[in-house]
C-alpha cells in the first residue's frame, strides 16, 4: 500500500491571478471536486502584504494540498498528498488555462508506506501462516 503526491511546479504564470484570493480558492475547489478529495474543514489563506503572494492550506482526509504563489516571479508551486492511490489529473492543462502558464513541471510520487524488503516480509510471513490482515 502507497500513497501518492503530487508536486508541481506553473512558470510564466499571469501575476494578477497569482494574488488573485477567489482565483485560488476556486482553484482548489476545482482539484478536490476532480479528485474527489475530502476536505475536513475551511482552507486556510495568507497574503502577504508586500509581493501579493497566497498561502493556501487544505487539510484532507487524505493528507493535505497546498500552495504557494510567487506574482513577482511569475510562478506557482502546488503540493497534494494522498494517503490512497487516486487517478491523476491533468495539472499542466488547468495551469496553462487558468493561469496562463508558459510551463508547468509535474512530478507524480510514489510514496509506499513501508520499505519494500518488509512489506516483502510481511506478504510472505501473511502467505506461508495465514496471519490475518490488520
Amino acid at each position: 500500500m502507497s500513497g501518492l503526491e503530487w508536486v508541481i511546479e506553473a512558470y510564466g504564470c499571469d501575476s494578477a491571478a497569482l494574488a488573485d484570493p477567489p482565483k485560488l480558492r476556486a482553484m482548489f475547489s476545482a482539484i478536490v471536486a476532480a479528485m474527489s478529495l475530502r476536505p475536513v474543514g475551511e482552507s486556510v489563506w495568507h497574503q502577504f502584504p508586500k509581493t501579493g503572494g497566497i498561502t493556501g492550506l487544505c487539510l484532507l482526509a487524505e493528507s493535505h494540498l497546498a500552495c504557494h504563489t510567487f506574482p513577482e516571479y511569475q510562478s506557482i508551486c502546488l503540493n497534494l498528498f494522498c494517503c490512497q492511490p487516486r487517478p491523476d489529473w491533468d495539472f499542466a492543462a488547468y495551469f496553462t488555462r487558468e493561469f496562463g502558464a508558459t510551463a508547468v513541471n509535474v512530478r507524480r510520487i510514489e510514496r509506499p508506506y513501508t520499505h519494500e524488503r518488509e512489506s516483502r516480509q510481511l506478504s510472505e510471513l501473511r502467505r506461508a501462516d495465514q496471519v490475518p490482515l490488520v
